[in-house]
């Protein structure tokens, strides 16, 4: 395939760690200072464009996507030819001088719209997990690596952990979004107008009610796309758009806790829906519990959404990843 568009499918890599109470306390990987954090983007090939935090994390949006950083936890999300897993090797250098040791290791992606275009490690998946495997240290011994089909070639989930113990009770869950074939009236509004802000964007194309409670970080591309993240106390939300006719796509990520009201996650997904109109959806949904993913055909059935199939797998530590594929009833 010719390159011909921007790729708008991310790559996502979560990384946990562990280290002594007092540094934790100090703020634990929020004490990596600027400078290390662009050393770190450097070699993934992209940089910040906007940044906010609260007592919890801290949120950058980044030229290619996002970027949070927890005490004890980061997640960096990248798409077009970012370099991802190259920023695996500088963390590991930063955080080991703050006294952290990596504990985790979580990688995810969709497939990608252009895939001659990315350049090593992400030539293909194996490249991927191997180069995974050289980088990450030998106590993160768990590991298993897993492609999670669907009915569409153009739609499969990838995914590998590694971990250095046996799973845990973890009570939130991560929902990851992927969007193609947007509405082309809904991906007009994700192209900028001369002195258009940010947050007129974000307000002109319903994202700020997806969340009304959520501090949002939001970036105009020039000419067209758009990054958000939202800031929740200590949930995050992000949002990615390339409005492009021919390769359009889509990203919303959040997390929330098995605890949550089950009409929160509901509502939400309902929203991003009515935000994008796609005309095919993935939903990944990592979770210690069956009870989130069987919420999502609920959510987005009734919008004009048709579940076409469902994967689930389990993982290490992470716990179980199901995979959901939906087309509009439009198509």
């Amino acid at each position: 395939m010719a390159v011909s568009g921007f790729e708008g499918f991310e790559k996502r890599l979560e990384l946990h760690f562990s280290g002594d109470d007092p540094i934790i306390g100090m703020g634990g990987l929020r004490q990596l200072d600027f400078e290390s954090i662009v050393e770190i983007l450097n070699a993934v090939q992209c940089t910040v464009v906007s940044a906010v935090g609260n007592q919890y994390f801290d949120s950058y949006v980044l030229s290619e996507s996002s970027l949070f950083v927890y005490s004890t936890k980061i997640i960096i999300k990248t798409c077009g030819t970012t370099q991802l897993l190259k920023s695996i090797l500088p963390l590991i250098q930063y955080t080991s001088e703050l006294g952290f040791i990596m504990s985790e290791c979580r990688y995810t992606r969709g497939n990608f719209i252009f895939p001659k275009a990315q350049p090593y490690p992400h030539t293909n998946f194996n490249d991927e997990i191997f180069y995974l495997q050289q980088q990450l240290p030998i106590h993160l011994c768990y590991r298993k690596a897993s492609v999670m089909p669907s009915k569409f070639i153009s739609h499969s989930w990838h995914v590998f952990t590694a971990c250095n113990e046996e799973p845990n009770n973890n009570d939130l869950f991560t929902i990851e979004v992927c969007m193609t074939e947007l509405d082309r009236v809904l991906a007009r509004k994700f192209f900028k107008h001369p002195n258009m802000a940010s947050n007129e964007m974000t307000q002109v194309t319903g994202i700020s009610e997806i969340n009304p409670n959520a501090l949002i970080c939001d970036f105009v591309f020039d000419p067209c796309g758009y990054s958000m993240n939202g800031i929740d106390g200590d949930r995050y939300s992000t949002i990615h758009v390339t409005p492009e006719d021919g390769f359009s796509y889509a990203s919303y990520e959040c997390v929330g806790s098995i605890y949550d009201d089950p009409n929160d996650i509901i509502n939400i997904l309902k929203k991003v829906v009515q935000v994008f109109r796609p005309g095919t959806m993935s939903i990944s949904t990592t979770s210690t519990s069956n009870e989130v993913w069987t919420r999502i055909a609920k959510a987005v059935e009734p919008l004009g959404m048709k579940c076409r199939s469902c994967t689930m797998d389990d993982f290490p530590s992470t716990g179980s990843v199901v995979f959901q594929t939906f087309t509009s009833c439009r198509k």
